[in-house]
């Protein structure tokens, strides 16, 4: 039985979701996520492997409550975030550091609210910064652990608000403001501070007391003392993009500042010595990002873009500065690509960038004297988390298709991929992925993605699942846990991933052609693309469906309601109303900024749901903030409205999730939904009998 067929191997399957590189570019340190022994959560560890080739992986942490998010400092230890016992009294996440020369792990702060994790090092001095909330009325970490430990012995949930917004995602905002916090470990020394430390309480009872008094003590003498870098912020609802010179001695930082209820997200100089802040870009009408220094910290690089409104979208653009905002030039204006990750040469001589790309997302290369951008990588697939080495310019990534999960592996200079030994080698997908593309009703070339099983042929052909993807600024070109189209090739599904108008990785035209206009160009290139894919013989046009989450649920709402095409639709956290999304999203400030308020109605799914004749069937999260379950909910009453009989029931159906987001993340709640998903199908698409889960 292949791993893909049964839907309790596959959540068992180990995933590898992050890559840090020694200074030395010896090893790289991975993040591995395994399933628990109850099997309704995943931990994760640190493991070491040689960026050689060879050798065996050697796990380097073994916690209950797991590892992540690992950085490396420039003497070798690691950083990172666990809420393991040993840094304070609660199960509030640290900042631990794992020592270059072996040893155990030991806790470098006892934030009373926990640290978010590390946004940056230096790469030449032993200094890290490190994202931690605290609430607006302390002045420091001591007064927020007292205020905090007051809060938790009245039993004080409540948040009060006075900006927009507040909610994020799957996450309430607040009570806390995010700081940013310098952490020097240069001139720590933690053998002799460990001798002074305090030994952990057992306590007795359920240790409310000691919890609550342990959280109101200063903060512990033996730990570096992290320093406030950013004192008295606005809320913010994302941890800002971070930079290290490589002395360590100045932070570079996207802060965002309230404009209304929006805001703009200014570049800002911080000295670590004085702390001082320099604003090196500041527009209202433009967002920055991305900082990062060479490595000879001579030169800043990041990006910007200007603010999008109904009339189109705008091109991301990379820029090179000095560190002090000066000398700043636009790099390669001619690249009609949106860069993801930025980072700079070893020998400061480029930029490495990556991003989509015509359904992959290579390595390039863009040379800062000519401008010239060289694709390093040529394959299908997709890399992240690329990390450079500072000697020899070569990198260590974590690389993906549809048919591999991210696995890691090194790129030499001349684009060669050598894949790094792994503890998490989870099999290839038995499936064929051919590229396939179409000519649009505009003359413009549509492509994706099409998965199918390898026995499927003129005389097998396989039933077709059309799914759309998310964003809707995306692209279908990487394996994803959460949506993973080889468990329904598995189950004899031709899959058909498709990149229709406002899709990333084909230039700004492209995205334009469906920008305030989401019902035009995006359906009719997913139906364009249809009808070539169900014209090839190793696929059954008799037999189809669509389905798709966030903006692919939208889209999948919008087909039902102008196609009858398919014998299902399956449509996930989707929007349905865009007169109620719009003010109940997380960020209405966006959304009602991209559309005008004609096109908010003309392109509103719900308009033709009397003309829905698909089965639908609706899957919705209570916790998503991004699109409130009030979208599922009025979906799932519409169609009752019409499609209701006098029994009571419809063919129509609801899968409701109270504990999940935007995203179903629990490995138990994520077999039912694929369950679901393919029961709903193999009823009414390959006619089988109704045997749906109700677990």
């Amino acid at each position: 039985m292949s791993d893909y067929s049964s839907l309790t191997s596959f959540i068992a399957m180990p995933r590898v979701e992050g890559v840090a590189l020694s200074p030395d570019g010896e090893s790289a340190i991975l993040t591995v996520a395994t399933l628990s022994a109850d099997e309704t959560t995943y931990e994760r560890a640190l493991w070491r492997v040689p960026t050689s080739g060879d050798g065996d992986p050697v796990r380097l942490t073994r916690s209950a409550k797991g590892e992540a998010g690992a950085s490396v400092l420039s003497n070798g230890d690691v950083l990172f975030t666990s809420a393991r016992p040993g840094a304070g009294e609660d199960d509030t996440a640290q900042v631990w550091l794992l020592p270059a020369g072996g040893g155990e792990a030991r806790p470098v702060t006892a934030l009373a609210g926990g640290a978010g994790g590390v946004t940056a090092v230096a790469a030449d001095a032993e200094v890290a910064v490190i994202a931690a909330g605290l609430l607006p009325q302390a002045a420091d970490i001591d007064e927020d652990a007292k205020l905090r430990a007051e809060r938790t012995k009245r039993k004080v949930n409540a948040i009060w608000h006075d900006s927009y917004p507040i909610r994020h995602w799957d996450h309430d905002l607040g009570p806390d403001h995010t700081h940013l916090f310098d952490l020097d470990l240069g001139a720590w020394a933690p053998e002799a501070a460990s001798a002074h430390a305090p030994a952990p309480s057992d306590g007795d009872g359920d240790g409310s007391n000691e919890a609550t008094e342990a959280s109101a003590r200063p903060y512990p003498s033996h730990l570096p003392r992290p320093g406030d870098l950013t004192p008295n912020p606005r809320r913010w609802t994302d941890t800002p993009g971070v930079a290290v010179s490589p002395d360590g001695t100045t932070v570079v930082a996207t802060l965002p500042v309230a404009e209304g209820r929006s805001q703009r997200v200014d570049l800002v100089r911080i000295d670590r010595s004085t702390g001082e802040h320099t604003t090196l870009r500041s527009d209202s009408r433009v967002v920055y990002g991305a900082p990062v220094f060479s490595l000879d910290g001579e030169y800043l690089a990041y990006v910007r873009q200007p603010k999008s409104d109904p009339s189109g979208p705008t091109q991301l653009e990379m820029w090179v500065s000095r560190p002090d905002g000066t000398d700043a030039r636009r790099v390669a204006e001619h690249w009609d690509r949106w860069a993801s990750s930025l980072q700079f040469s070893h020998d400061g001589a480029a930029l490495i960038a990556t991003a989509d790309d015509d359904g992959r997302g290579p390595i390039f290369r863009i040379d800062l004297t000519s401008n010239e951008v060289t694709k390093v990588t040529g394959d299908d697939a997709s890399f992240t988390s690329v990390r450079v080495d500072r000697a020899t310019g070569t990198m260590v990534a974590l690389r993906a298709n549809f048919l591999r999960p991210a696995h890691p592996v090194r790129i030499d200079l001349d684009g060669t991929v050598t894949e790094l030994a792994t503890p998490a080698p989870a099999p290839a997908a038995n499936a064929t992925m051919t590229d396939v593309d179409t000519t649009a009703e505009d003359g413009t070339r549509v492509r994706g993605w099409l998965l199918t099983p390898p026995d499927a042929s003129a005389d097998n052909p396989a039933p077709l699942l059309l799914w759309i993807h998310g964003g809707p600024l995306n692209s279908w070109n990487a394996w994803s846990w959460r949506w993973t189209p080889a468990l329904a090739v598995e189950r004899g599904y031709a899959v058909l991933l498709p990149d229709p108008a406002l899709s990333t990785g084909y230039g700004l035209d492209f995205i334009a052609r469906g920008w305030n206009s989401w019902g035009h160009k995006p359906f009719t290139d997913l139906m364009s693309i249809t009808d070539a894919v169900e014209a090839r013989p190793e696929v059954d046009e008799s037999r189809t469906a669509a389905m798709g989450g966030s903006f692919g649920g939208y889209m999948a709402n919008w087909v039902a309601g102008h196609t009858d095409r398919f014998d299902a639709v399956v449509t996930h956290a989707s929007l349905w109303a865009l007169d109620q999304f719009g003010p109940t999203t997380d960020h209405a400030d966006y959304w009602q900024s991209i559309f005008t308020p004609e096109a908010m109605i003309e392109h509103s799914p719900h308009r033709s749901v009397k003309d829905i004749s698909s089965p639908v069937l609706v899957i919705h999260g209570d916790k998503d903030y991004r699109v409130p379950i009030g979208e599922g909910l009025r979906l799932w009453a519409e169609l009752a409205e019409h499609f209701v009989d006098d029994n009571g029931d419809m063919d129509h159906r609801f899968l409701y999730f109270p504990d999940e987001n935007h995203w179903i993340l629990k490995p138990q709640h994520a077999v039912v939904w694929y369950e679901a998903v393919f029961s709903f199908l193999s009823k009414h698409v390959l006619d089988e009998t109704d045997d749906l889960p109700y677990a």
